[in-house]
């Protein structure tokens, strides 16, 4: 059987996209989408959703005050905190614009907070941005609010802020607690930290706290790899989110603070990745779709068990609403019919919000075509399974994909019949390649260089 997975490893550690989307980015058309286009779509998904589902906010925070060389994510680096309060005052400009094209008011059922480091700003600071989203909008009855955080500099203020204003679910980066990885990767915290913080947030009310770790770092060891694990099931998190590091140095110039000399191979990375994963199970976890771990009793675990397990740009969610609208620079909005990002710098934001334009600046309107094969890639990335079904209408991306899966049920990691699609026991380490086989779009024009991470 480890013959057979390092086979495996080798043969399907290629450039596979994440499938947060799709399409997915890169293959975006431009001719499809516009401004005008895109403000249209989030009407007609609003006036087809809100009532019944109600709608997520993400809101992205740049703002960090050290790199973290690792990190895939869009970012401004600066120990000036004067930036906080013009930034916060343009994304709730931004939202008066989107509550304008919603001409009704909106029910919220999932605010999040990414970054960036949101915990770099101030709690007086946050409490008036969530104060001036929430003031012309409705609370879901069921809604969930969470913000990801710095171990380092996350304070009680923070905590008990957003927790008033109904925030219930906290996500700490962590990484790795090897003091020889926490260096290369420039991002510093303790274990005491980490500590602190969970605790604090469990006495003042948190019900959900995350903890994201990553394998595949450079320097990164298998005894380093198992103290993290030990010391994190001592602080026994309601979720674990356990991600393979993403090395994209073309993308992301801070990465190349190390060379692909300092990072594992593909299979001393799948070692790392077995080794965590059965670390987790065996202090009681059940992994859930891609890379999510959770503990009995959390509600992810019963989404999953119960077929009603979801994903969008903010990763995998019991919650389920049709339209999710992204503020502040680089978000990603997504109505279900289209996707559309901001502008990626903070300049440009700022002059297209004083313009009283949305600062999108891409995005893609989906085909009916796109629309199949969106939901057959969800439903593999969330349940494992997907049906052919199409109302009598034939589909040529689905076909073309069953004959490239032919190849991934041979090798075990899919089961085909006529009527669907189901993924093997084998084959969840491979859910990216096995959604390959349907992106359509990505097969009829195969980049010529290379776009998207190593799936192993």
């Amino acid at each position: 059987m480890e013959n057979k997975s390092l086979l495996l490893t080798d043969k399907y550690n290629v450039a596979v996209p994440r499938y947060t989307s799709y399409p997915t980015m890169p293959y975006w058309d431009a001719n499809t989408f516009s401004p005008e286009l895109w403000q249209q779509s989030v009407k007609f998904s609003f006036t087809e959703s809100n009532a019944q589902s109600g709608i997520s906010l993400y809101i992205h925070l740049p703002y960090c005050e050290s790199l973290c060389t690792y990190c895939g994510c869009n970012t401004r680096i600066t120990k000036n905190h004067r930036v906080e309060e013009p930034y916060l005052a343009a994304v709730l400009k931004e939202w008066d614009m989107y509550l304008a094209i919603f001409n009704d008011r909106p029910v919220i059922k999932e605010i999040h907070m990414g970054g960036g480091t949101p915990t770099f700003f101030s709690p007086k600071n946050l409490q008036t941005l969530i104060k001036g989203i929430i003031k012309n909008a409705t609370i879901h009855a069921d809604a969930e609010f969470s913000f990801e955080a710095h171990p380092a500099n996350t304070t009680v203020g923070h905590l008990q802020v957003l927790y008033d204003l109904g925030f219930r679910r906290l996500s700490l980066g962590i990484q790795d607690f090897d003091p020889k990885v926490q260096f290369i990767i420039n991002r510093h915290q303790t274990a005491d930290q980490v500590m602190a913080v969970t605790q604090q947030a469990r006495r003042i009310g948190y019900t959900s706290i995350n903890y994201d770790l990553i394998y595949g770092l450079p320097l990164q060891t298998l005894a380093g790899l198992a103290d993290t694990m030990n010391k994190v099931a001592l602080f026994r998190p309601d979720r674990i989110a356990f991600y393979s590091y993403a090395h994209v140095p073309w993308i992301k110039p801070g990465q190349r603070r190390f060379t692909e000399q300092d990072l594992p191979d593909a299979a001393a990375k799948t070692k790392l990745h077995e080794t965590g994963r059965a670390l987790l199970m065996h202090y009681g976890y059940h992994e859930i779709g891609m890379d999510h771990f959770a503990l009995p009793g959390d509600t992810l675990l019963h989404a999953e068990q119960n077929g009603k397990l979801h994903r969008n740009f903010m990763g995998y969610t019991h919650q389920h609403t049709q339209l999710q609208v992204g503020l502040g620079v680089s978000a990603i909005s997504d109505s279900w019919y289209g996707f559309a990002q901001n502008v990626k710098t903070v300049e440009e934001y700022f002059q297209l919000i004083t313009d009283g334009q949305l600062p999108v600046f891409k995005g893609h309107i989906l085909t009916a075509e796109d629309l199949i094969v969106r939901k057959h890639i969800l439903n593999i990335m969330c349940t494992g399974q997907t049906v052919w079904n199409h109302h009598g209408e034939p589909c040529t991306a689905v076909a073309d994909g069953l004959d490239r899966l032919d190849a991934l049920a041979d090798d075990g990691l899919v089961e085909l019949t006529s009527l669907g699609l189901t993924v093997t026991e084998m084959g969840k380490r491979y859910l990216r390649n096995i959604c390959m086989c349907l992106d359509a779009r990505l097969w009829a024009d195969k980049p010529a260089t290379q776009l998207f991470s190593m799936a192993i």
